[in-house]
Order: C-alpha cells, then structure tokens, then sequence
C-alpha cells in the first residue's frame, strides 16, 4: 500500500541477481504505476520503462523531445508503485557527460534499479526506424564512463546501448560493445539485431549480460523466450506491449460508441471495477484510513451560528 514494500537499494540487488546468462528474464514495458502493479502481480520479474513510451503517452513521437525531469518523475512514479526492480531508458544521456552523470543520480534519487544510454547522436530516433547517425567511438565511451563514474550506488545497474548494427554491421558493432564495457558498461543492449545467430554471437563475444528488445513491428523477430535464453541471453524487454495493447483496445471502445452508440458491447472486454479495486488495494487503503482516522464530524449537532473552530473532532 502507497509505495513499494522495497528499497531502491534492495531492488538494485535485486536487479543485478537477475541478470544471468541465458536466464532470458522477462521485463514487459510499464506505461503507468498501475500496469507496474499489473505486471507485478502476474510474477514477472522486473519492470521496463521505455523512453517511447514515455514520449508517446505525452503525445510526442520518440525523437529526443523529452527532458531529463519527465522522464526521472515518470520513472519515479512507476518504481514507487511495485516491488520490481525498474530498468528505464535514459536515452542518450541528456547532454554531454557531465549531464549524464547528473541523469544518473537523478535516476538514482527516483527509485530506478538502472538504465540504458544509448550511442546515438542527439536527438536520437527509435532504435527500430532507419536513417540513424551514430556518435563516434570517443563519445559513446565517454557517456558510458561518466555514467558509471556518476552513480553512488554501486550496485545502480549502467547498460550501455548500441544501434551500430543497423549503420555498420555486427562486426564493428561487438567491437563497439567490448569498448563499452570496458568504459564501465555492466551490461549490453544490442539494438535491432537481424536474427538468433546474431544474439549468439554478441552473447559469446562479451563478459557482461545481453538484453534483447523484442519490441512488435521492428527489426528483429519475435522470438520465444526459450530461443532467447539458448543463445544467451539474460533479458528480454517488450518496450511498448502493453500500450499498444491498451491502446488499441481504447480505439476499438471508442469506435464501438460512435458506431452503436454505447460502449455496451465492448464492457465484456473490460477491466472490471472488482478488479480495479483489486490491482490498487482499495480495501487496504480503506483500512489503513479507518485505523487511524476514524470518526463522524457532528454536523447535526451543529447551529448555523457555530463557527468551525468550536467543532472538536474527537465528539
């Protein structure tokens, strides 16, 4: 009830548990502090939050529009409301190097378990969309240093992203990774890989845990957990799952009432209010209240000449 039964520290180690070679855990992508509940209760293991998301629910494509506070007051909010460690998108850092470790001390004050930073140049474009440019060698190693340099917490998760694949193949994009390890990268996010041979490799090729992105309408097939986890993999997210979903179940609704005039036919499909209640612990609330903040204001008893301060709450 009201926040997270953990603390950030706790869900760091929590966090860094996880990610285990070829584990392939399953962090599906929050959109609100209520699907984080959501995804929670179902027994999933970790949350994500993605920068698109975030973007999108703010009515913006994801081209590097949003600020550093939105997206530290979003996350803060989601990783309040579950016990689940958070992994969000920080994008490219926020600006030069002593602003990404500015962003990670952010990240960290907000509750986050950890994060990406990714080598493009800024403003960056969706990992899945073409016409990418990315940063040279130099820069995205110096991010990923202050990054690792800026966090107080040890245990604060920094996964460096690299979208080289799309520009300039496998090759040079596993020699970018290893840099980025060695600039204090404690994991990796190889963005768009083309298939399962590709996982493989990069997962040989490197010391720390992959994450793969299988987002829907991308670069890289939806591919099973289990195929996952044989080549390797120690994470998988599914960024925009769950508001597309939402979404598209919001656009069916809204069609329903245009077109029949009532959203009678589409109430079978909904969250019930019964469950609603549920996912937010409305009876938990309740009861904490009345334990401690319950009483009747003796309004009856009151004249219209008796002013407010003559009320004693304790009648």
């Amino acid at each position: 009830m009201l926040s997270s039964t953990k603390t950030p520290a706790q869900k760091r180690q929590d966090l860094r548990a996880l990610l285990t070679p070829g584990a392939a855990q399953p962090f599906p992508g929050a959109f609100t502090p209520l699907s984080a509940k959501l995804i929670q209760e179902k027994g999933f293991p970790g949350v994500y939050i993605s920068g698109a998301v975030i973007a999108n629910e703010l009515g913006l494509p994801d081209v590097g529009l949003t600020t550093l506070t939105e997206v530290a007051a979003r996350g803060a909010q989601i990783a309040r409301s579950t016990d689940l460690p958070c992994l969000i998108d920080a994008d490219t850092g926020f600006g030069e190097p002593m602003n990404v470790a500015r962003t990670i001390q952010e990240l960290e004050d907000a509750g986050l378990a950890g994060c990406h930073i990714e080598d493009q140049v800024n403003p960056k474009r969706c990992g899945h969309l073409d016409g990418k440019a990315m940063v040279d060698l130099q820069t995205a190693t110096k991010r990923i240093r202050a990054a690792a340099d800026g966090r107080r917490d040890e245990n604060f998760l920094v996964m460096a992203r690299t979208d080289l694949r799309a520009t300039d193949g496998l090759d040079a994009a596993i020699d970018r990774m290893k840099a980025l390890v060695d600039a204090g990268a404690d994991a990796i996010f190889p963005e768009a890989l083309k298939d399962l041979g590709e996982f493989e490799r990069v997962c040989a090729a490197l010391d720390v845990p992959v994450l793969a992105n299988m987002t829907e309408f991308g670069k890289s097939e939806l591919f099973t957990r289990e195929q996952l986890a044989a080549a390797g993999v120690a994470m998988v997210i599914y960024p925009v799952t769950l508001l597309r979903s939402a979404m598209g179940a919001a656009e069916r609704v809204l069609e329903s009432i245009l077109a029949e005039g009532t959203q009678q036919s589409q109430v079978p499909e909904m969250l019930t209010r019964a469950r609603l209640y549920e996912l937010v612990d409305y009876e938990g609330y309740n009861r904490f209240d009345t334990s401690v903040f319950d009483f009747e204001v003796p309004a009856a008893h009151r004249t219209s000449t008796t002013p407010d301060t003559a009320v004693d709450p304790q009648e």
